[in-house]
């Protein structure tokens, strides 16, 4: 596990989107915490939200199978048995959100851990602070009331998405709330849901210099 971790820091240290080495170390401390709770393989979980965003798509031109084979070819390396390999690369093909009307089922308990742990991070302040730290990657706009917020029915259609970053909180984040596979994922994404959704309204607030706005 050292050399892996060792492994994706140098890769994503210092990466300025919001999906650098401190989101790894993140989901991979709750992922860990999540699955000694749900009873899991925390061999495998720790693998996986180590690697999951070794080499994400949105990086990437969309592609969807770059993760999962960056991931192989580095697991294959350290000689881990293929059952494992197989099972940490399909975790990091279908943990990611695909879009409103996209399900995004889990098949294992250490799928649907370290998919816990992924999405909790990007919730509450931290949630907040990605969200414009990538929309400022991608260059668009804080907020446009004239770009209503769209329910993707395809993770192609949500990979295409231009939207100002508030309409991503519509778009995905108020969403995940609901969409937490455990118990435990559940409590804390009550209580960081709540803390986004009175941001956004103060931003709302704030940006029309009125109490009643709403979106």
């Amino acid at each position: 596990m050292v050399k892996t971790e060792a492994y994706v820091r140098q890769k994503l240290e210092g990466e300025g989107s919001g999906h650098d080495w401190w989101h790894i170390h993140r989901v991979r401390n709750v992922a860990l915490q999540i699955g000694k709770q749900e009873k899991a393989d925390l061999f495998v979980v720790e693998l996986a939200a180590l690697l999951h965003d070794i080499a994400d798509h949105k990086f990437h031109g969309g592609n969807e199978d770059i993760g999962p084979a960056t991931a192989r070819k580095w697991l294959e390396e350290l000689e881990v048995p293929e059952p494992i390999i197989k099972h940490v690369t399909n975790i990091i093909r279908d943990v990611s959100f695909k879009g409103a009307e996209v399900d995004t089922p889990m098949k294992t308990v250490e799928g649907k851990v370290v998919q816990d742990a992924d999405r909790l991070d990007a919730l509450g302040a931290i949630g907040i602070a990605r969200a414009f730290a990538y929309g400022g990657y991608k260059e668009r706009e804080l907020y446009n009331p004239d770009i209503k917020p769209e329910s993707h029915r395809s993770f192609e259609d949500y990979k295409k998405s231009t939207g100002p970053t508030i309409n991503h909180f519509y778009e995905k984040l108020f969403l995940l709330k609901d969409r937490m596979n455990t118990e435990s994922g559940r409590k804390i994404a009550d209580e960081r849901h709540k803390y986004m959704e009175d941001f956004v309204a103060r931003f709302l607030r704030e940006w029309e210099g009125t109490s009643n706005n709403t979106f």
